[in-house]
């Protein structure tokens, strides 16, 4: 009996590590490949990346005078711009916005 429970312990531990491993992390792009970026609108930037790769994500929500204003950011991680996770900052506005997933596009 021991050896049985003992092996479902093992057998649960196993398969909780399989699954944390399986786990997508969230997009990052390392911003040293950032050749430029574009913003069509209040919502959308393009990463327009040294390799010819284009990603793209959404606010999430609209950051007012984005389009006219630019904006900056700091990595976060550092060195990398990750989905979900960074913000950025409108540069006359000062206006916080954070950027939701990033999505490749087709250039």
């Amino acid at each position: 009996m021991r050896l049985s429970v003992l092996s479902f312990i093992v057998l649960v531990v196993l398969g909780e590590s399989a699954i944390a491993q399986g786990a997508s992390s969230p997009a990052c792009l390392r911003s040293v490949d950032i050749d430029h970026t574009k913003t069509p609108n209040a919502h959308t930037i393009l990463f327009f990346m040294k390799d010819g790769k284009i990603w793209s994500t959404t606010l999430r929500a609209d950051c007012p005078d984005l389009i006219f204003n630019g904006f900056e950011y700091t990595p976060t991680p550092r060195d990398n711009i990750c989905a979900n996770l960074q913000t950025i900052r409108v540069l006359k506005s000062g206006a916080v916005c954070e950027i939701g997933p990033l999505v490749p596009i087709a250039p």
